[in-house]
């Protein structure tokens, strides 16, 4: 399994994602279990709180599995693999229960588009941010710009992916990227510790209020399904095939 889940107690459920020798790379088996385990939740009227977390303590999800990914070769793969992304991390917006990712490592590229599907994000004091999609001469494609946008501003959204930032934890809070930075001596109830208050109310009480501030524009759906056509566009560059390819015989030597 790329994804092992631990019910925490009746209100809680934590899933990890379980490629530590990938650094928890997302790929198309996290893909499958991704959307069962969205699957699972849209319909578990128990669960009140949803954490994700990579395993280990190096990383939380470092982006997509370049080497899995390359295998896409056409525009229309990636277009496809993209809307699948957007799909996926929009089914986790609009979860009728609170979302939050433990960043327990550090995030990049695409791990960093996932956390922002995300309610909350929780993370480790020595965990580091990176915005590296341009190291491999691409845009974020899942959804990414347009919630960066929303976090932070148009202009440090461009900045740090313009330049591919790799940022501390206490950066991106200053920033408000980031809700909490947690102590790192015990992880799992420090986390708890923070959603403990979270799991007073059911869940029509979660989705009534996440509604109401989440209210869906035209414009921002527009916005986000805007993404997919200039990545896969990018995707299929000779420049970024190049890049990913003289990365991947990099990590071999």
């Amino acid at each position: 399994m790329s994804i092992t889940q631990q019910r925490i107690s009746p209100h809680i459920l934590w899933a990890t994602i379980n490629r530590p020798e990938a650094r928890n790379a997302i790929d198309f088996d996290v893909m499958d279990e991704l959307e069962q385990l969205v699957e699972s939740l849209e319909k578990d009227d128990e669960v009140r709180v949803f954490i994700l977390s990579g395993a280990g303590k190096q990383s939380f999800v470092a982006g997509g599995d370049l080497k899995k990914f390359h295998t896409i070769q056409s525009k229309e793969k990636a277009v496809e693999m993209s809307k699948r992304m957007h799909d996926i991390f929009n089914r986790i917006e609009r979860l009728p229960c609170w979302t939050v990712a433990c960043i327990n490592g550090d995030a990049y590229g695409g791990g960093i588009e996932l956390m922002l599907a995300f309610d909350f994000r929780v993370s480790m004091p020595d965990a580091k941010f990176g915005f590296t999609q341009g190291r491999f001469y691409l845009v974020p494609g899942w959804g990414g710009l347009t919630r960066l946008v929303e976090k932070i501003g148009k202009a440090k959204a461009l900045q740090w992916c313009g330049k591919a930032e790799v940022l501390s934890a206490n950066s991106v809070l200053a920033h408000g990227l980031i809700e909490h930075i947690l102590k790192g001596e015990d992880l799992e109830s420090e986390v708890l510790d923070w959603i403990e208050k979270l799991t007073k109310n059911d869940r029509k009480f979660i989705q009534t209020l996440k509604g109401g501030a989440s209210r869906f524009s035209p414009q921002r759906k527009e916005s986000l399904e805007a993404e997919i056509e200039p990545f896969a566009e990018l995707w299929i560059d000779a420049e970024h095939i190049q890049r990913v390819e003289k990365f991947m015989s990099r990590k071999k030597s």
